[in-house]
């Protein structure tokens, strides 16, 4: 797999290159914001992964994300000494797809990039099919991907609509997180409970109806139909 790593630290960007390229990744190496989006333009070579560090020189990094989001669907994890929630869910609102805190172990790393890139290979599975699931006020449509409230239209990050079209296809019924987790992420790796919390606060302030997803304390999430 070809990875972008954006990292303006030589030294780290150094190490971390030689620990992807053990494990087969084809590593190119971005010390700025603005060499990043270069490497993405359409003609350029394709990657399967960025890896994007927010403390950049020259741009911030969540301005970065929002700039690579705009130009291609590449999976984005960020990486960030920023362990806050709020960071978590403005990185994630921006369209980031995952969200790794430093200092980490790098084995919680490769399993978050092999978790998004099995994703990313999956999501046509979620996108089967021609249904459109009405929830009161929300609408999910899978095959377009788009969910309104009202009649608005509501910009989830692919994550957060997978996340959100499973709960919405058993409303009422409780899907453990380990579920959730195999389901949307693609793995079983329990590091990635963390980033399930902070999807469904995300989705929680996006569609601006705290109530519909409901945590099942010490189990997992349902989604509570509108008037259940």
């Amino acid at each position: 797999m070809r990875l972008l790593l954006v990292e303006d630290d030589n030294h780290v960007a150094a190490a971390l290159s030689a620990i992807l390229a053990r494990h087969g990744f084809d590593v190119t190496h971005a010390r700025s914001g603005e060499e990043a989006l270069q490497a993405l333009v359409p003609e350029g070579p394709g990657f399967g992964v960025v890896l994007l560090d927010l403390g950049l020189p020259d741009q911030d990094g969540y301005e970065v994300c929002g700039k690579i989001r705009k130009r291609t669907g590449t999976p984005v994890i960020m990486v960030t000494a920023r362990s806050d929630v709020r960071s978590r869910i403005h990185g994630l609102n921006l369209g980031a797809d995952d969200y790794v805190v430093k200092p980490y172990d790098t084995g919680e790393l490769l399993a978050r990039i092999h978790a998004v890139s099995r994703r990313t290979a999956h999501e046509d599975a979620v996108t089967s099919g021609d249904s459109v699931l009405r929830l009161g006020a929300v609408h999910i449509e899978l095959p377009t991907r788009q969910v309104t409230v009202d009649g608005t239209v509501i910009q989830l990050t692919r994550k957060e609509f997978d996340l959100l079209a499973l709960l919405a296809q058993r409303p009422g019924v409780v899907f453990r997180r380990e579920q959730i987790i195999s389901e949307v992420w693609r793995t079983s790796w329990e590091g990635t409970g963390r980033t399930l919390e902070v999807h469904v606060a995300s989705l929680r302030a996006k569609l601006r109806m705290p109530a519909l997803i409901e945590t099942v304390r010490g189990v997992g999430y349902r989604l509570v139909a509108p008037g259940a």
